[in-house]
């Protein structure tokens, strides 16, 4: 490409040093100079980005760096360059990815992503409802069909699934997953916005996390479950789940413990314990273009409305001040389905 040496400076915006925002905005704008593309890179010129509760998290724990942090994980962007091996992909093509964390992220104009974990978008998907997916459907579908070992197809699976914190992100797209899969889904949330939200998810029964859940759970039918998937405060509630889990049933998180975790309560119901992390494979270079091909799915799913985008908000722009707002959005804690920054 002539606009080769064009396209190796990006601007971002970062930080050098984790920050709470109590602090103030630390969020700035830089030039980086784009590394050299690997045979299945592509360069991609995002168009909108969706901030993850994980961007908040590495935001508030960053190590001071010579390097600006650069965060940002789901985006749409179009195709400006390939690498040597790259295929099915042309320049001009609109993909999504839910990225990695071996390199910068999608606070970026330009960023440079491995073509296996990147799906290209068809016209009849807004920009906006596709960067809100990627990472929560990715973490969904692992955790359903990857761990849990359900069948990854319409209605061919039965039973019941509680998810805890259904109105979350990852919690929205499980809710429509399992159901779309053939499970009962029954889904935990406190606030009428949230319960809304999760019946318009397509949850069959909502249950309020401030109360007890057992007791809940028995009135309306359950005294145990086969599969429970826990999307919040995992050691508050691996106890009581662990209870209520059948006989070599699946309890599956994707929150880390503060604590160690009593897996022996599972032992003796041959119960399994599923941890997912949607970055494992990317990290330890493991089946990574599998994701490539879940974002195919999702893309079928969302064409079909088999799958309503959980987007919720737009912020418009590309400065730290965006950032810093879409961040405090994030944290006030009371954000229902996704959050999108459009470039």
């Amino acid at each position: 490409m002539d606009k080769e040496s064009d396209l190796m400076i990006s601007r971002v915006i970062g930080f050098e040093k984790g920050f709470p925002l109590s602090e103030g905005n630390h969020f700035e704008t830089y030039e980086v100079m784009l590394p050299k593309l690997n045979k299945f890179d592509l360069v991609i010129k995002n168009l909108a980005v969706s901030i993850n509760p994980v961007d908040t998290k590495l935001r508030q724990s960053g190590k001071g760096t010579p390097q600006p942090h650069i965060l940002g994980f789901d985006s749409v962007g179009i195709v400006t360059q390939l690498g040597s091996e790259v295929k099915n992909m042309e320049i001009g093509d609109r993909v999504f990815f839910a990225g990695t964390t071996k390199r910068f992220g999608s606070y970026s104009e330009n960023q440079i992503v491995d073509s296996r974990i990147v799906a290209k978008l068809p016209n009849g998907i807004s920009t906006d409802e596709a960067a809100a997916m990627p990472l929560t459907f990715i973490t969904a579908y692992e955790m359903l069909f990857e761990k849990m070992r359900l069948i990854p197809e319409e209605k061919q699976n039965e039973g019941t699934i509680l998810i805890i914190n259904g109105a979350g992100g990852v919690g929205s797209v499980a809710t429509q997953l399992a159901k779309w899969a053939g499970l009962t889904v029954i889904t935990t949330a406190s606030r009428k916005e949230s319960k809304e939200w999760s019946e318009k998810m397509g949850a069959d029964h909502i249950i309020d996390h401030h109360k007890d859940l057992t007791k809940q759970l028995k009135k309306i039918g359950y005294k145990s479950l086969p599969y429970i998937l826990i999307l919040h405060s995992t050691d508050r509630y691996f106890e009581e789940m662990s209870d209520l889990l059948e006989p070599f049933g699946h309890l599956g998180s994707i929150v880390g413990s503060s604590k160690d975790l009593n897996l022996a309560k599972l032992k003796n119901k041959s119960g399994s314990f599923d941890w997912e992390y949607m970055f494992a494979k990317t990290d330890f270079d493991y089946n990574v273009a599998s994701q490539g091909v879940i974002l195919e799915l999702l893309v079928q799913l969302l064409l079909e409305k088999k799958i309503k985008s959980t987007l919720t908000k737009i912020i418009p722009g590309f400065s730290p001040e965006v950032f810093y707002q879409a961040h405090q959005f994030i944290e006030e804690n009371k954000m229902i389905g996704k959050l999108v920054v459009h470039y």
